[in-house]
């Protein structure tokens, strides 16, 4: 014999083993096929289920067919439940996670498991109700119902209980699938005898611990088998067969129902018939029973007799009445309504919320004072209409306690949830508080990043610190020292009084000091420290309480300020009254502390970098324009917004000779410390090139060559400009830089027609040199295309404006023009004071940056602006003469210079412009060639010029003891101020300069 084959004795054990269950399940089968005769799908599905319930020892149980779409389940019958609990599990939707739908989607059983995963089914069934769910399989495919049944304590199903379910729906599956079949056979009524007859079936009904019985409502006889005498407290075979008998074996108090409901007016017009009651035992107890058959009626329809089955239910009512007893007196209110709003069902917290001083059952739900209050009635109206669930709050005004109302729409009505959510409301405010203050303490921590990181300077910083701050905490002051040369100073305040100021500013930080005050303390201990009071101040500070009354504050947050782990001062927030400072606040206040120590040493480095670059900027720039009698100028500079303020734009005022000037304005493109220094290079050469009187396409064509040697990222634009006061003409050159706006005596604006050469660096030679004849006291109007150009104006949009703005505002003030009168010097003056004329020109400035740049735009370049009002010099300040090339030129020159002196009343100067006039055109005659020609000139001195056709250039030579000439240069600059020589269309000029006397 092989390792694997069994020995017949063992078969033979086995069989014998399995001999009673099989027998059970033949007996099962053959007593659902008699009981299930003439029985629709939801009978059918309501005697399976009372198999399942008895065999599993469950509280009761629920039959759900697929419904027709196929997208959930519909409860089709129930056994042992009652009340509000089937209306819950009326529909399943294909998506809930319940126990039925769950062995529906995977086709197999579920044990011991938690019913319902959704609040409203939760709630329908007291905690501690396990659920088991068995599908009913139909060849293959989905199954086609679901029999669950609920169990006081978890079952895993052992053997016998799992062969019982699969017995029990495994004949549910094949009856509904020969429905129609046994649809046909149903109205064939047999005969009792013939049901209950036969060994076989009698045993299994024994096995099954199920009694059968018939009724002969005729006869009002009782035929009952041996186990349905021994279920009702009969000995097997003393049961007489007389329903009096039956009856009084029932408790007194089940009489009246079972009673209604075995009458035969009760009975009429029934198919099914079902009873429930108590009956005596023999020693004297009473068990519960549970009578379930079908109604056989004659043709007439009266009935004739019923056929069942009768088991114990005991164990099961038990379980059922803890059941209700938990629903009844569980923590949240439960009602059941019907359509008509009228209470079928209501527990004890119900009824508490409710009010009801009597039996809640029956009254209409929206007439209860407390419903009515709460408008439960639209409520209720709308969730039946839309057949879908309703939640709402409600607050019972005497008690200030808050409920969550749910209203769920059921077959023939609507169940109420009551929860009361007042602790969980307060929970919930407490949460959504704290979190509300975490988003505005984020909210202010990020509007404080924002504001810092846009401010540059150190009151910047402070100001950002007194607006965003102060007003939350609903602080009044604030003071910040931070730490220079050892000693604490002031560098932002508010709230607090100058004086009290004074009394902090410069105050040494010894190395080691006693902590005896906050400052000192806080500085020590990088520790935040907080008072509440001024009783707390002295208390911990009683040396300095003397400040408390020149402060003026109650509560003090005293800050440091730490920055890259060194101590860099302190921040002191203050408040007018006592507070008491929460956690919150303190760990708001620190981490704000922080913020603001990495700002001020951020603002710190900025001023002082800007502190350097105003002093770059000053040194580059004209300091003062120069008083001049042919020119009266005003100027700006603006930096860029952004970054440095330090940029590549300049202007200058440069007197020459003759009274003449020259007017420039320059722009190195870009801004920063190169263009500046780039720009000081151009600007020393303009000067450099000025005083040799070079014109201005010249000048610009050496400044095109030194722009060019700085490389090819250099470029720069200028406009240069002389302004000859004795013709009243003004020569100027453009190397692609706007042109002048000029405004006339009358308030006319214009500005010259002309195609500017390219910038300096990117331009070739030669520029064109404009001529403009101006009138007496015009205006000149110098800017660089900072002030004129933006993002939406180029540069011929922005002259066209820059000339709008000009009329507009002389329309507006036409003091802005004032009318100067001549003076005796050459210059002119304003009546009230000779300073008018300036300040009219700075005012005008303002005008324009005003307009041109308002304080709310931020400018992208550096801009610079030069207003110049020009002074032609009279004709009776004028003297010139013509003279013969030959060596009598120089008598007839001092002859002049003797006669126009003395008309000028300046004989005091007429022997020394005597020996410069001679030695000058003595020079001439020698050394160059004619014409010639004498002009003398008054106006802040006295100037000699000497013009001539020859273009060389005369200089001073160092004449030894014994060489005979060469002495006459050095003559001419020790008796003259100042001497030069400058270049004319057809030779040159030789000028003196004397000061005149000072009387």
């Amino acid at each position: 014999m092989g390792a694997n084959e069994r020995h017949p004795v063992q078969d033979n054990a086995a069989a014998q083993e399995h001999a009673p269950a099989r027998e059970v399940e033949r007996a099962r089968l053959r007593l659902l096929e008699t009981a299930s005769e003439g029985l629709g799908d939801a009978d059918l599905l309501r005697l399976a289920l009372d198999h399942l319930v008895s065999g599993l020892q469950g509280l009761g149980g629920m039959a759900h067919l697929r419904r027709p779409d196929g997208l959930g389940l519909r409860l089709a019958a129930t056994t042992g439940l009652s009340g509000p609990l089937p209306g819950a599990w009326q529909t399943l939707e294909w998506g809930e996670s319940v126990a039925p739908m769950t062995a529906f989607h995977g086709g197999a059983a579920l044990w011991a498991t938690d019913p319902a995963g959704r609040d409203s089914l939760a709630r329908s069934i007291p905690p501690g109700v396990c659920m088991a769910a068995i599908p009913v399989p139909m060849n293959g495919g989905p199954p086609l119902a679901v029999l669950s049944v609920l169990t006081s304590t978890p079952r895993a199903g052992d053997a016998a209980q799992r062969e019982l379910a699969r017995t029990v729906t495994g004949w549910l599956a094949q009856r509904l699938r020969l429905r129609a079949a046994a649809t046909a056979d149903a109205g064939r009524v047999r005969r009792p005898a013939e049901q209950l007859s036969g060994p076989r079936l009698q045993r299994a009904l024994r096995t099954a611990r199920i009694g059968a019985w018939e009724w002969d409502l005729r006869g009002a006889t009782l035929t009952c088998d041996d186990q349905a005498q021994t279920l009702l407290g009969f000995e097997p075979g003393t049961f007489d067969g007389q329903v009096n008998t039956w009856l009084g074996a029932i408790h007194p108090e089940d009489m009246p129902w079972v009673q209604a409901v075995s009458s035969a007016e009760s009975l009429r017009g029934r198919s099914e018939y079902s009873v429930e009651y108590r009956v005596r035992q023999p020693d004297g107890a009473y068990r519960w029973v549970q009578a379930r058959g079908t109604v056989a009626a004659r043709v007439d329809g009266v009935p004739a007799r019923v056929v069942g089955t009768l088991w114990d239910i005991t164990e099961t009512r038990r379980s059922r009445d803890a059941f209700s007893r938990a629903l009844r007196y569980m923590g949240d209110g439960f009602l059941v309504v019907d359509e008509d709003g009228r209470v079928t069902f209501g527990n004890v917290e119900a009824e508490r919320f409710l009010g009801a001083s009597g039996e809640l059952r029956g009254q209409v739900l929206w007439e209860l004072p407390r419903a009515r209050a709460i408008g439960v009635e639209p409520r209720f109206r709308r969730a039946a209409a839309a057949r879908a669930p309703i939640d709402f709050h409600a607050r019972w005004p005497r008690s200030n306690r808050w409920y969550h109302i749910r209203l769920v729409p059921v077959p023939d009505g609507m169940t109420v949830h009551i929860t009361d959510v007042t602790d969980r409301r307060a929970l919930d405010a407490e949460r959504s508080a704290a979190a509300q203050a975490a988003t505005e303490r984020a909210t202010r921590i990020a509007e404080l990043t924002s504001a810092f990181a846009e401010a540059l300077t150190t009151q910047d910083v402070v100001k950002a610190v007194a607006d965003r701050v102060l007003p939350p905490f609903g602080a009044t002051g604030m003071i910040c020292q931070l730490i220079e040369d050892k000693r604490l100073r002031v560098v932002g305040a508010t709230g607090y009084s100058d004086a009290f100021l004074s009394v902090l500013d410069n105050i040494p930080v010894p190395p080691e000091a006693p902590l005896h005050t906050p400052v000192v303390q806080i500085l020590g201990s990088r520790a935040p420290l907080f008072i509440s009071s001024p009783e707390d101040y002295a208390k911990r500070f009683p040396e300095v309480v003397g400040y408390l009354p020149l402060s003026g504050k109650k509560a003090w947050a005293f800050l440091p300020l730490v920055a890259s782990d060194q101590q860099a001062g302190y921040c002191v927030v203050s408040f007018d009254r006592p507070r008491h400072f929460s956690d919150e606040e303190r760990t708001l206040l620190t981490a704000i502390s922080g913020l603001v120590a990495q700002a001020l040493e951020r603002a710190r480095l900025y001023d002082a970098e800007h502190t350097r670059a105003q002093e770059l900027q000053r040194g580059l720039l004209p300091r003062t324009l120069p008083a001049l009698p042919a020119v009266t100028a005003a100027a700006r500079y603006l930096p860029a917004g952004e970054g440095m303020e330090v940029g590549g734009d300049w202007y200058d005022l440069i007197p020459l000779s003759g009274e003449r000037v020259a007017l420039v304005i320059g722009d190195v493109m870009g801004h920063g410390l190169s263009e500046a220094a780039t720009m000081g290079r151009l600007r020393t050469a303009v000067h450099t090139l000025a005083d040799l009187e070079l014109p201005p396409d010249e000048l610009l064509t050496h400044l095109n060559d030194l722009v060019g040697a700085l490389g090819d990222d250099f470029y720069a634009t200028c406009l240069y400009a002389i302004y000859d006061p004795t013709t009243s003409v003004c020569a100027f050159a453009c190397a692609g830089h706007p042109p002048p706006a000029i405004i006339h005596p009358d308030g006319t604006v214009h500005s010259p027609g002309f195609s500017p050469d390219p910038p300096l660096g990117a331009a070739t030679p030669p520029f064109e040199t404009i001529e403009v004849q101006l009138p007496e006291d015009s205006i000149l109007v110098l800017c660089t295309d900072g002030l004129i150009e933006s993002a939406t104006r180029d540069i011929d949009h922005g002259m066209a404006y820059l000339s709008r703005i000009l009329a507009e505002a002389l329309a507006r003030t036409p003091d802005l023009l004032p009318r100067p009168r001549a003076t005796d010097d050459g210059g002119s003056a304003v009546d009230g004071g000779d300073g008018r004329v300036l300040g009219h020109l700075d005012r005008l400035c303002d005008t324009l940056v005003a307009a041109l740049l308002p304080e709310q735009s931020r400018t992208q370049d550096d801009a610079a602006l030069l207003v110049a009002r020009t002074h032609s010099m009279t004709a009776d300040n004028i003297a010139s003469w013509r003279l013969p090339d030959a060596p009598i030129a120089a008598g007839e020159a001092r002859h002049h210079v003797r006669d126009q002196l003395g008309a000028w009343q300046l004989d005091e100067l007429a022997m020394t412009t005597e020996l410069l006039v001679s030695e000058l055109v003595g020079n001439v005659v020698r050394h160059a060639k004619g014409p010639i020609r004498l002009r003398l000139l008054r106006s802040r001195s006295l100037i000699c010029e000497v013009s001539d056709g020859s273009p060389t250039t005369p200089r001073i030579r160092r004449a030894s003891d014994t060489d005979e000439g060469g002495r006459g240069l050095q003559l001419v600059s020790a008796l003259s101020h100042r001497w030069g020589t400058r270049f004319t269309p057809t030779g040159k000029c030789i000028w003196a300069e004397q000061p005149l006397p000072v009387n």
